[in-house]
């Protein structure tokens, strides 16, 4: 496997969005029965959007939680439902890995809205810097893991707008069930190489 990969090789690369069901939640009575059926998996997919502030000094608050499966990705629009304690107890159990790209960031906006204490979170950008590889970006390590390319049009879209639309709903879903696809090749490629978790 190539340790990097330049912007030309990647643009060649076919592009590749996630192809199962995508849920947005946004009923708050629902969640619960959500995070029952993630907690049947021992690993799932994980992210989160913000609106782009472009204020010196202002932040905004976590709108977006993905969390995905191989078949199924869940977008939990946190700006509608606040932060709720059944997603809260996901994050905390260490028995359920949840794996992401650039994730540090992710866990600090979550806990600005509800402090709680992480388990089992994988950074796969710490997973390949142990197999040797250079490139760590989610756009890159698809590239250069998965052979594909995955848009980053809608980083900077308003995710807290009243609706989502097609290719934020996509894209959200996307960044998720990427970091499940990343894990699955590198433990196939790399089987000696151990995730830590985070």
């Amino acid at each position: 496997m190539e340790k990097t990969i330049t912007k030309e090789e990647l643009n060649q690369l076919p592009l590749k969005h996630f192809e199962g069901r995508v849920d947005v939640i946004e009923d708050i009575n629902i969640i619960e029965e959500l995070v029952k059926e993630l907690e049947k998996h021992d690993t799932i997919g994980f992210d989160t959007e913000t609106k782009p502030s472009f204020q010196k000094g202002k932040v905004n608050q976590v709108a977006l939680l993905q969390l995905a499966t191989n078949e199924k990705a869940y977008l939990f629009r946190l700006n509608k439902t606040g932060f709720h304690p059944s997603l809260v107890r996901l994050l905390s159990n260490p028995q359920i890995k949840k794996v992401g790209v650039g994730i540090r960031d992710d866990i600090r906006g979550l806990n600005r809205l509800v402090p709680f204490k992480q388990a089992g979170f994988i950074e796969i950008q710490d997973h390949v810097k142990g197999v040797g590889i250079e490139d760590t970006s989610l756009k890159k390590l698809a590239g250069l893991v998965l052979n594909f390319r995955v848009s980053k049009r809608q980083r900077l879209s308003n995710w807290e707008a009243p609706h989502l639309s097609e290719g934020q709903i996509l894209y959200a879903a996307t960044d998720a069930w990427v970091a499940i696809e990343l894990l699955n090749k590198l433990q196939e490629e790399f089987p000696h190489a151990q995730a830590q978790t985070i």
